[in-house]
């Protein structure tokens, strides 16, 4: 049964900066891209999970929308900790935006709880900030981390998640303006995008059988 009232945390909430100029900026530039995810898989629900709470689109469609408050709670529809009082195998698209990090309790739990969710050949989009960017000074400070696409990829791996090789790019690289135009890779943009798909694999697999030889000549008389 999930905690519904965890520990308070301390220390600054991560999650603030992205209610400052610089933040909005990066979750402006990601708008469309939100909005493409959550109609990914057509007449199946999605969960979007962003760092503040934010306005849905009008054509998304069915879904449940969460954010984490300051007490390290999800806040939104319903009010809960990991793990998420949802349904396995629910879920058309998972996007999680800025909210998963390398370690803690939004680390390999949140992403193992994304697989749970999604259907076999369900998408988790995965928005996060980018190491390499010139950005990286405005968000210094805020308690957000950053990681490369590689380990992001071995942490989809790990959670049972089949990642794409390819990143896209998102956001400014270095002035505080939308840039909602996404690059292949991640560049020196100030967020990137990592997309990962559910595959069931069967436990036990089917051995083909050879196929006999036909007889021929006068055997096959």
């Amino acid at each position: 049964m999930p905690a519904l009232l965890p520990a308070r945390q301390t220390g600054p909430d991560p999650h603030a900066w992205f209610r400052s100029d610089p933040g909005r900026a990066v979750l402006d530039s990601e708008r469309d891209t939100v909005a493409h995810a959550l109609t990914d898989r057509p007449g199946l629900p999605w969960l979007w999970c962003g760092p503040v709470a934010q306005p849905v689109p009008e054509s998304a469609g069915r879904g449940l929308c969460l954010h984490p408050d300051a007490s390290g709670q999800w806040s939104g529809p319903v009010a809960c900790a990991l793990p998420l009082p949802l349904p396995s195998e629910a879920f058309g698209a998972v996007v999680l935006q800025h909210v998963a990090r390398p370690s803690g309790p939004c680390g390999a739990d949140l992403l193992d709880e994304a697989a749970r969710l999604l259907v076999n050949g369900g998408r988790l989009w995965l928005f996060v900030l980018n190491p390499l960017a010139p950005y990286r000074w405005r968000w210094r400070g805020s308690g957000l981390t950053a990681l490369e696409p590689l380990s992001w990829r071995k942490r989809l791996r790990q959670a049972g998640l089949a990642p794409e090789p390819v990143s896209q790019g998102l956001g400014p690289t270095w002035g505080v303006q939308v840039a909602s135009q996404a690059q292949q890779g991640a560049g020196l943009r100030a967020g990137y995008l990592l997309r990962a798909e559910k595959r069931a694999i069967p436990l036990t697999p089917v051995r083909q059988r050879r196929a006999l030889p036909m007889p021929t000549g006068a055997a096959a008389a």
